[in-house]
């Protein structure tokens, strides 16, 4: 569970800015959406098979 406790000084926008900041790290986020909808699991290998194509493209540079 991710709680952020309020600071002195900050506003109620910095606090909600730190939580998704906080969410996007622990992946809740990317969690979220990836169970929001249903992904064949021919488009998930698809999906896995774009995203480590590009991870070796990058590494070549």
């Amino acid at each position: 569970m991710i709680r952020v406790k309020i600071r002195s000084n900050e506003s109620i926008e910095q606090m909600v800015r730190r939580f998704k900041k906080l969410c996007e790290k622990e992946g809740l986020t990317r969690d979220i959406k990836r169970n929001s909808y249903y992904e064949k699991p021919s488009e998930r290998r698809r999906r896995k098979t774009r995203k480590s194509m590009k991870r070796i493209a990058k590494e070549a540079r």
